[in-house]
């Protein structure tokens, strides 16, 4: 049995991802400016930035695709010196000393290069590198961000045929500025 099998894993990969309510990822352009949203919901609840940090410091390890990867440095990289894999079959480089390149098969990435070294790992993108990561059930838990925006057109949040399956609501949450935040973790049989 592999380590992405196993139900009493050390590790465990989240899916994060912020959807708006049509289920798009990103614009045809690829951008997000849309995320900056003025939605105002006075019943929810807010974060501050210490309270962001300290859960920053819990994650272990980014996975991402490529182009994910390179949108994020047109941001001003906001993933800090925490361990980020870009899975890829381009060749890319980087200056930075916490990045590393993955081409190769999946399970292999998780069982061996990020089992052994990370607990808490985090896939944040794109949207070809997590349907795959789903269909091979190396998801174990999705927090799925739903932003207060109707973007009729763009990346859609999962392009493709899934086979179905059943995940546990653990947890809802939401936000003051009008994101909701549903947590789903892997049911697994």
């Amino acid at each position: 049995m592999s380590a992405s099998e196993k139900t009493n894993k050390s590790q465990r990969v989240t899916l994060h991802v912020v959807s708006s309510l049509d289920g798009f990822i990103a614009k045809k352009d690829n951008s997000v400016s849309w995320m900056d949203t003025k939605s105002v919901y006075e019943g929810g609840v807010s974060i501050s930035h210490e309270e962001i940090v300290a859960f920053l410091k819990t994650i272990d390890c980014y996975v991402m695709g490529s182009k994910t990867y390179e949108h994020a440095l047109e941001l001003g990289w906001p993933y800090g010196d925490t361990p980020v894999v870009v899975v890829s079959t381009r060749q890319l480089s980087s200056t930075k000393k916490t990045v590393e390149f993955y081409s190769g098969d999946l399970r292999t990435i998780v069982d061996e290069k990020l089992a052994p070294r990370y607990r808490n790992i985090w896939l944040v993108g794109g949207a070809m590198l997590c349907q795959r990561f789903l269909e091979l059930g190396l998801v174990d838990e999705i927090k799925l961000t739903i932003a207060p925006v109707l973007l009729g057109d763009g990346l859609r949040l999962f392009d493709g045929p899934l086979t179905e399956q059943q995940w546990d609501l653990k947890n809802a949450v939401a936000y003051k500025n009008g994101f909701v935040e549903l947590t789903y973790d892997a049911v697994r049989t």
